[in-house]
C-alpha cells in the first residue's frame, strides 16, 4: 500500500510568509521584558527576515 502525501497550494509567497512571521514574532517580543525567551523570539525574528531576504 502506497501511501499518499497531501498536496496543498500556498496562498502567499515564501516572503510574504516569512516577513509576517518576523513582524508577529516582533510583536510578541515587545511585551517581554528583557530575557532569555525574549532574545530567542529576536533570534527568530532575524532568521525569517533574513530567510526572506535571501530567496528575493
Amino acid at each position: 500500500m502506497v501511501i499518499k502525501r497531501r498536496h496543498f497550494k500556498q496562498e502567499h509567497s515564501l516572503e510574504e510568509r516569512l516577513t509576517e512571521e518576523a513582524k508577529s514574532l516582533r510583536e510578541e517580543a515587545s511585551v517581554l521584558p528583557a530575557g532569555m525567551e525574549k532574545e530567542q523570539l529576536l533570534k527568530r525574528t532575524r532568521q525569517a527576515e533574513t530567510g526572506a531576504h535571501m530567496s528575493a
